[in-house]
């Protein structure tokens, strides 16, 4: 399991966007997972795998995302 921690977290509800920096040798770059939580018994997971309902927040965090790395730059 990686110990890098991400940059930056957005969440609405169940849904995430996680921005993750990455230094190269052209400087820093930025890469961005998305995922929706979901309790399994009392297990915390993350799915990749996004309902109808989940859309317009995973659409939202990924603009407020965006907006974030550019403000880094």
């Amino acid at each position: 399991m990686s110990t890098n921690k991400p940059a930056k977290e957005f969440r609405f509800g169940t849904v995430k966007v996680t921005v993750w920096a990455n230094t190269t040798n052209a400087g820093q770059r930025h890469n961005v997972t998305l995922g929706r939580l979901y309790k399994d018994g009392e297990e915390w997971k993350t799915s990749d795998s996004l309902g109808r309902d989940d859309l317009l927040e995973a659409a939202k965090l990924l603009d407020l995302a965006h907006s974030w790395i550019h403000e880094q730059n």
